[in-house]
């Protein structure tokens, strides 16, 4: 992980201040002071770089080019990972992999994993899918995918859709979101989307998945958007971006760490706003595999420190 200046200056100010009061405690103890202060400011260096996060979990679609050969032998394999939350997907076997929903669960439970939500097309047995997720104690289904609309009018209508989807979901014990890209990011008839979406949906039903890179890709800040709908917000997706990709380019995912986006920083504001689950995602693999990617970035996301 890169520290910026302004970590190093705290974790060394903290540093100095243990070399400071730490020889004292030193006095019959049998080592020197300068031991003592040495040992002191090492632990507190490791208390500050403690990681932030002790769950997290990956968006199984990352790993879609290798999951339908062998779904439970890849899944276990990403919980080796350190993954102890998974996302799924609504892809040719259905969002529990040719299983029940019930063996699903069960398998969950053999691997250590819990099963938090899933991306499904929610135009098409939806309640029944609901009453599916909630039977295995799943949180969210999440619609991925709305598409750019021509009209704020034709978003009235989205907006009213997500709140009725959300009361079939609630009926149901499990929660409804949405997952944006980066078209509800782009002004419309001197209207955000995005911002209409959240003020004109009901939180008691409707709630909302963060892409972060989707919303930095069109050029508006993701911590701005936490702070601005604090609640609202119950997960995010972990996905960074390319250092040198042209503004607004979406095919430019890579390894969590290596882009542009101050993960420190951004998931620092997505807790204090109450998000829940941190789900990474990646969709490129330049120069890697699926399974390398997802490897990396568990290891990443695992040391991470919020700023």
């Amino acid at each position: 992980m890169n520290y910026n200046r302004r970590d190093f200056i705290r974790t060394a100010g903290a540093v100095s201040a243990g070399a400071l009061i730490l020889p004292q405690m030193g006095c019959g103890s049998g080592k020197s002071g300068a031991e003592t202060a040495a040992e002191g400011a090492a632990a507190t260096a490791e208390t500050i770089a403690k990681p932030t996060l002790d769950k997290f979990g990956i968006q199984l679609y990352s790993v879609r080019d290798v999951i339908p050969a062998d779904p439970k032998g890849t899944m276990k394999q990403l919980a080796g990972f350190g993954y102890k939350q998974f996302e799924g997907y609504e892809g040719p076997q259905g969002m529990f992999w040719g299983m029940s929903h019930t063996e699903f669960k069960a398998y969950m439970d053999e691997i250590g994993v819990n099963f938090i939500s899933s991306h499904c097309n929610v135009t098409e047995n939806f309640e029944e899918k609901c009453v599916q997720a909630a039977e295995i104690g799943m949180k969210h289904l999440i619609a991925p995918w709305i598409g750019p609309q021509k009209t704020m009018d034709d978003w009235k209508v989205v907006a009213d859709k997500f709140n009725a989807w959300g009361e079939t979901a609630k009926k149901a014990g499990i929660r409804f979101a949405y997952h944006n890209h980066g078209y509800t990011f782009e002004a419309l008839e001197g209207q955000m989307p995005q911002d209409f979406l959240i003020e004109n949906t009901d939180p008691a039903v409707v709630d909302f998945q963060m892409d972060i890179f989707w919303v930095v890709t069109p050029g508006a800040d993701p911590i701005a958007y936490f702070e601005k709908y604090p609640g609202r917000w119950v997960s995010c997706h972990i996905k960074d971006r390319e250092k040198d990709a042209p503004a607004g380019e979406g095919d430019a995912s890579c390894i969590v760490g290596t882009g542009s986006i101050d993960y420190a920083k951004v998931l620092s504001a997505a807790k204090a706003s109450g998000v829940k689950y941190y789900v990474v995602e990646q969709e490129k693999y330049a120069n890697s595999t699926p399974m390398d990617s997802a490897k990396a970035d568990a290891e990443y996301v695992s040391k991470l420190v919020f700023a």
